[in-house]
C-alpha cells in the first residue's frame, strides 16, 4: 500500500532546543501508527507540524501527497485532529458541536445527517445526540471529539494522547473505537501516547522518541523480538551487589534495577531462575520476590534509553513548556 505519511530530516529547534531532532519514517495508509515517548519527548511537536500548525525549522514531510509547507491547505483539508486538551463547546449539544464541525469543512448538506448517524452509532453516543456536551464524561467527550475529527472524511486522522487523564476501563473503550473505526473508514489513524501496553495491543506499526528522536520502530512484535529471551524481575536485598553478580554470568544479557526490582534479561527463563537464586544464596543475599515474563515496550523504551518511560517524565514543568511551544501558545484549530 502507499504511504500516507512520508517524513525525510524533520527538525523543530526552539533557540539551542531540538525539540524534534532530524527524524525520517513513513506511515502506511490504513494503518494505525504509535508515536510513543515521554512527556516532552517530542511527539506533540511532531505532530504539530504534520498538522501545519509549526513550521519545520528544516526536513520535509508530505501527508497525502501534499508538502507541509507548500501545500498546507491541501494538507489541512485531508486530516483530522483530536487535541489532548478538550476542544467542544461545553453549552452546546453533541448534535450542534458537530453541526457547526460539518459546516466549517463545507460538508454537503444532503450527506451530513448521514455521516453524523454513521459515527454516532460508531463511537455509543446514537442516544446522547440532544444532550449539552457539559453532562458528558470525559470518556464519552472523548469519544465525541473522534467522531467530530472524522466528519470531513479525511484520509489521516491525528490523535494527541486520546486518552490521557481517563480511568482504565474508558481508556480500554476509546482504544476499541479506535480500532472499529480504523477497520470501518480504512482511515490511517497517527497517535501519541505514553501508554506502552495500550499502544502494544492496538498499534500495527510504532516508533519510540526520546529526546526528539526515533530511538526505534517497527511493529511491536518485532521490537519485542529484538530483544530476545524473558525478562525475570527479582526483589532482593543486594541491589548494586545483585547486579554485579548477574552480570558476570555469561547468559545474563542484561540486568536493569527500576523500581525496587532488577530485570534480568535471559534466554529460557524458566530454566535460569533457579540458577540465579542459587546464586543469591551462594553469595547471601536474600531474594524476596521473583517473577518471570516476556519482555515488553517498556523493556524496549529500558533497552535504548538505560530507564523506563516514567522515569523519563520527571520533569513535567519542561514538558508542559515544550508542549505550549508546539501548539503555539493555546492556538487551536488548523
Amino acid at each position: 500500500m502507499p504511504n500516507a505519511i512520508e517524513i525525510e530530516g524533520l527538525t523543530k529547534e526552539y533557540g539551542s532546543l531540538k525539540a524534534v531532532d532530524n527524524i525520517s519514517l513513513s506511515v502506511e495508509a490504513g494503518t494505525i501508527f504509535g508515536l510513543l515517548g515521554p512527556n516532552g519527548a517530542g511527539k506533540t511537536t511532531l505532530i504539530s507540524m504534520l498538522v501545519t500548525m509549526r513550521k519545520p525549522s528544516s526536513g520535509k514531510a508530505r501527508i497525502n501527497g501534499f508538502d507541509v509547507k507548500k501545500d498546507s491547505d491541501a494538507v489541512r483539508k485531508s486530516i483530522g485532529i483530536v487535541f489532548q486538551d478538550p476542544s467542544l463547546d461545553d453549552e452546546l449539544t453533541a448534535r450542534e458541536n458537530l453541526e457547526m464541525h460539518m459546516a466549517m469543512y463545507g460538508v454537503p448538506h444532503d450527506e451530513r445527517k448521514k455521516r453524523l448517524s454513521e459515527l454516532m452509532e460508531i463511537v455509543g453516543l446514537t442516544d446522547k445526540l440532544n444532550v449539552q456536551v457539559k453532562k458528558f464524561s470525559g470518556g464519552m467527550k472523548r469519544r465525541l471529539e473522534i467522531a467530530r475529527g472524522l466528519l470531513h472524511h479525511p484520509k489521516v486522522l491525528f490523535l494527541d494522547e486520546p486518552t490521557i487523564g481517563l480511568d482504565p476501563q474508558t481508556r480500554a473503550g476509546i482504544w476499541e473505537y479506535i480500532a472499529k473505526l480504523n477497520k470501518q473508514k480504512k482511515v490511517t489513524i497517527v497517535m501519541t501516547t505514553h501508554y506502552m501496553d495500550e499502544a502494544d495491543k492496538v498499534c500495527q506499526k510504532i516508533a519510540i522518541i526520546d529526546g526528539g528522536k526515533i530511538i526505534a520502530s517497527g511493529s511491536p512484535e518485532t521490537l519485542k523480538n529484538t530483544l530476545g529471551g524473558d525478562i525475570i524481575s527479582i526483589r532482593c536485598n543486594g541491589g548494586d551487589e545483585c547486579i554485579t553478580k548477574l552480570t558476570k554470568l555469561k547468559w545474563v544479557k542484561s540486568a536493569v534495577k527500576h523500581d525496587g526490582s532488577i530485570n534480568v534479561r535471559v534466554e529460557k527463563g524458566e530454566e535460569k531462575i533457579p540458577l540465579i537464586l542459587a546464586l543469591m544464596e551462594k553469595h547471601g543475599v536474600a531474594v524476596e520476590s521473583v517473577s518471570l515474563r516476556k519482555p515488553s515496550l517498556d523493556d524496549v523504551f529500558l533497552h535504548y534509553t538505560g530507564r523506563m518511560i516514567r522515569e523519563a517524565e520527571a520533569d513535567p514543568k519542561a514538558a508542559m513548556r515544550l508542549r505550549r511551544m508546539a501548539w503555539g501558545g493555546g492556538q487551536r484549530g488548523h
